[in-house]
């Protein structure tokens, strides 16, 4: 009978959707199967699950010393799966398969290992593009545990020298999170809490009776108890509504760090009784920019600090790092009008806890004001159109509803008026086609020379607009704030960063400037002597690093960077070297 009985339990739906979540609230990884990268010993710039712009950070960053060209080393056997060169994001990068079902990434790179950085240079040469990504088998670069790939740099979007390593699911190609794989991190300092945010209402950004987040909610900083227990100022908030959400800006250390880094879990509290849980951990980069709906995209904005909210939007699909939510998917009830106890438990990577304790007395609901605006659903598709601008929002655009709000403005020098589509602290999940009446009519040999430009109110940026059948022109977005259409007719300007363009017999390489007006540097090339020669690019340098397909003598150079919109800039150069 006992036999029976347990049978029964352990294989019951019930009992294993339980074991089921209990597995993904705490993975398992192997603890010694990855070796540290590096030679020396890992400091973090920053872990997962920071939120970046529009991401989260897949991996951890490992300090190289404050320099470039530390020895990188295969964590674990196998072999180099691709090979990867980005002017952005991760720069130079390589993917290593490894037999247990992982991979692992390596990225801001400088040179690769000397039989690598030949087979790339290679591939460079042939298709005539340094940006490549390069598929590989596994008998073509088979690696050892501790064997050296590459040297560390600041290549992509890197602002200082360091390595960005990430270990992904090979199948499911979901970054995991590194420190849970038992590299050797200290680390005994609990996470800080700077800010603690409530958040009154049902919905996060304008509704259509025009209740947001800030209008009543309250911000607090706590203050410290001891080293792990914090508190708010008063410890009695009062909310003028029967639903909160709550959110945090937290700050985590790591020992003989300074940079801040994420917390790992979260857990929210209400008179003792679990109400959301969050675990940063296996985000998959088709689902990462969700981050805009798990961060307060609003307070990032306007005030540039990261708040995280422990509660799901309605529009937020990431709903894998929540876990335990209530019935309100996180928001906390009020509904009858007595205090109530908070807590929030904090732990990080390595297990290290803080915690915030307070109290919330809610008070009578403020009467939210009418407003005159077009009400926009999440999880459905939303439309907007008049006589001169179009655009349609699919059903996975917005996070929450919203009370749209749109108006023209004169713009006498442009091809059209200006368009303000709601507000720019308002994010949009992906792109969308905006459409734009053009006031006035095009000449034909400029109709391909159209810009659609944008203003978050505090820079501008365009890309290139194309003739839609009638006649008005459409761009590929993803935000909200002002467009208007303009004409775009001026080349990129280039500019040569040699100290003397005619000798370069001492220069370890040849760096040009390339800065457009309107739009980005859509394509360059750079020949020598009437043969393709690799140029690379960051940001806005263009260089090549002298090499054998330069050799001594005198030389002409010929670099050509086109925009968007076709316009083309030309540097020649006669050098010696």
């Amino acid at each position: 009978m006992k036999l029976t009985l347990f049978i029964f339990i352990a294989f019951s739906p019930l009992f294993l959707l339980a074991q089921k979540k209990e597995e993904i609230a705490n993975p398992v990884y192997p603890q010694d199967y990855f070796r540290n990268p590096l030679d020396i010993p890992i400091f973090l710039a920053g872990n997962f699950g920071e939120c970046r712009p529009g991401h989260f950070h897949s991996g951890v960053d490992i300090k190289t010393l404050g320099h470039e060209n530390e020895p990188v080393h295969a964590a674990a056997e196998g072999y180099i799966s691709r090979i990867k060169m980005d002017k952005g994001g991760f720069g130079h990068a390589l993917y290593l398969t490894h037999p247990n079902g992982y991979t692992t990434l390596y990225a801001h790179l400088n040179k690769f290992a000397p039989g690598l950085q030949k087979y790339l240079d290679k591939e460079q040469y042939e298709k005539k593009h340094w940006d490549v990504d390069i598929q590989l088998s596994p008998t073509q670069f088979a690696v050892k545990k501790g064997q050296q790939i590459a040297w560390s740099g600041n290549t992509g979007a890197s602002s200082a020298p360091h390595l960005h390593f990430e270990i992904r699911n090979t199948i499911t190609e979901h970054p995991l999170n590194p420190e849970l794989f038992g590299l050797p991190i200290v680390d005994k300092t609990p996470p800080v809490p700077a800010e603690l945010i409530i958040y009154s209402g049902d919905f996060y950004y304008e509704t259509p009776l025009n209740v947001t987040l800030a209008d009543h909610g309250g911000t607090y900083k706590p203050v410290k108890t001891d080293d792990k227990s914090f508190r708010v100022i008063k410890d009695t908030i009062q909310v003028p509504d029967a639903m909160a959400g709550i959110g945090v800006n937290v700050d985590d250390y790591m020992d003989g760090s300074e940079n801040t880094i994420a917390f790992y879990t979260a857990k929210l509290y209400m008179d003792d009784s679990l109400q959301a849980q969050v675990i940063l951990d296996d985000i998959g980069y088709d689902e990462t920019r969700y981050l805009n709906a798990y961060a307060d995209y609003k307070t990032k904005q306007l005030h540039h600090k990261w708040v995280q909210c422990l509660f799901q939007l309605p529009g937020n699909h990431l709903g894998h790092i929540f876990h335990n939510l209530n019935s309100n998917k996180g928001r906390l009830d009020f509904t009858d009008m007595k205090e109530h106890k908070i807590s929030i438990l904090l732990t990080d990577d390595k297990g290290n806890t803080s915690s915030i304790v307070f109290y919330v007395s809610p008070q009578q609901m403020a009467t939210p004001v009418q407003n005159d605006c077009t009400s926009f659903y999440v999880n459905k598709a939303n439309n907007f159109s008049n006589p001169n601008i179009a655009f349609s929002l699919d059903e996975r655009q917005l996070y929450d509803n919203i009370c749209f709000k749109f108006a023209t403005i004169p713009a006498n020098e442009a091809y059209s008026d200006k368009f303000q589509l709601h507000y720019p602290y308002v994010p949009i999940h992906h792109y969308f086609d905006l459409q734009i009446n053009p006031k006035r009519p095009i000449p034909f040999d400029l109709r391909n020379k159209i810009v659609m430009l944008y203003s978050d109110d505090k820079d501008e940026d365009g890309r290139a607009a194309v003739q839609t059948d009638n006649g008005w022109y459409k761009a590929k977005v993803r935000n909200f704030g002002t467009y208007w259409l303009d004409i775009d007719t001026i080349p990129p300007v280039i500019k040569s960063l040699q100290k003397d363009n005619s000798n370069l017999s001492k220069a370890k390489k040849i760096t040009f400037e390339v800065k457009d007006d309107m739009t980005s540097v859509k394509s360059f090339s750079g020949y020598l002597d009437g043969k393709w020669l690799c140029f690379e690019q960051h940001g806005n340098l263009f260089f090549y690093d002298f090499d054998a397909h330069c050799p001594k003598g005198k030389h002409k150079l010929v670099f050509k960077a086109e925009d968007e919109n076709g316009n083309a800039g030309t540097f020649s150069l006669n050098f010696v070297r």
